[in-house]
């Protein structure tokens, strides 16, 4: 029997393995012995990148294998037993980790918002229903991601803003930077990987989403969240004995920003397929200048563009309507843009 064509997956970022010069040098260092636990030379080289681009020497810097488990590292490390969280709704601690952060004995404010980011006013909405101590828990900490789960990013008006109301009010900032790059390299963006450093006390740079086969790089920039964190990351599994593994992947990512190139190859990708679907009238659920784009659609429009492509209905508006997401990766070929893009105007 002749064997189906596959589809092409706009579902996600990680479809493909990993980007050929991170294969390369992982074949090329192969036998080369070293270290353990992250003491190995390229992560040491990945950690001095990392520290040189956010300007920032005094940084730690932690290579694990995942968003969530970064998000749970962090979260766990950070909190006191009594102490919370403030998260958007659609923030991947609160919709799409099963429970990780309340299973280590924390609550997570979950907050409304109409496009995915926290703004201040927010944040003090939660205070202030929380003022009878001790009788009410104590917020700790505010998580936000870049760019968000529905692919909007924050200026650096808004991470400003955010940072110094945190400071004032004796809450961490913490941003999931799983598509950090994507963020970074969006046509609209005015922030450096630096001011990240610089107005957040933890955040990380996704690689699992941007061309690495798994991995996210922990960066810590307050000296209270320092100290300890190691013991974390060991008690929670993630230390990984071949470190290296990670280290390698980060090096090659961070030298000559190979990293920031993949970004900008997956955010132009979606931009291409964002105009075509302008040029219809078609709506979105989002205004987005990254990877993700979510274009309101029929039924019938789902139905004829699910016959080639893969990808997931994130939203049912009403009866005949619903947004999909569809999402581009360093990998997308202009090739299959162009396929998709004479699909759409076909509708």
């Amino acid at each position: 029997a002749e064997r189906k064509m596959k589809k092409y997956s706009f579902k996600n970022d990680y479809s493909e393995g990993c980007h050929p010069n991170i294969l390369e040098a992982l074949i090329r260092t192969n036998l080369d012995q070293q270290n353990g636990y992250g003491y190995d030379e390229y992560s040491d080289d990945a950690r001095e990148l990392i520290k040189k681009k956010i300007n920032d020497q005094t940084a730690e810097i932690y290579f694990v294998s995942g968003g969530t488990q970064a998000n749970l590292l962090v979260i766990s490390s950070i909190l006191r037993p009594h102490e919370s969280v403030i998260s958007a709704e659609t923030g991947h601690i609160f919709t799409n980790e099963t429970g990780a952060i309340e299973a280590t004995g924390h609550k997570i404010h979950g907050v409304v918002t109409d496009d995915g980011k926290l703004k201040p006013e927010q944040i003090q909405l939660v205070l202030d229903s929380h003022t009878n101590k001790p009788h009410q828990l104590k917020q700790r900490l505010v998580y936000i991601s870049n760019s968000t789960e529905i692919g909007t990013i924050y200026q650096k008006q808004d991470l400003k803003e955010l940072y110094e109301f945190c400071q004032a009010n004796n809450l961490y900032l913490f941003m999931d930077g799983a598509r950090l790059g994507q963020a970074l390299t969006s046509e609209i963006n005015d922030l450096t990987l630096e001011d990240v450093a610089n107005f957040t006390d933890v955040f990380y740079l996704g690689g699992t989403k941007n061309g690495a086969l798994l991995g996210e790089a922990i960066v810590i920039t307050n000296n209270n969240l320092k100290e300890e964190f190691g013991f974390h990351v060991k008690q929670k599994g993630a230390l990984l004995a071949k470190g290296r593994l990670l280290g390698i992947q980060f090096l090659e990512l961070m030298k000559d920003d190979l990293y920031f190139d993949l970004a900008k190859i997956s955010n132009v990708q979606a931009m291409k397929i964002k105009s075509a679907f302008q040029e219809k009238g078609i709506q979105f659920l989002s205004e987005t200048f990254t990877n993700q784009i979510f274009p309101i659609l029929n039924n019938s429009q789902i139905e004829k563009l699910a016959a080639s492509f893969d990808f997931y209905v994130w939203k049912k508006m009403n009866e005949d309507n619903s947004a999909i997401r569809l999402i581009t990766s360093w990998a997308t070929s202009d090739k299959v843009v162009e396929d998709f893009i004479n699909e759409i105007k076909a509708l």
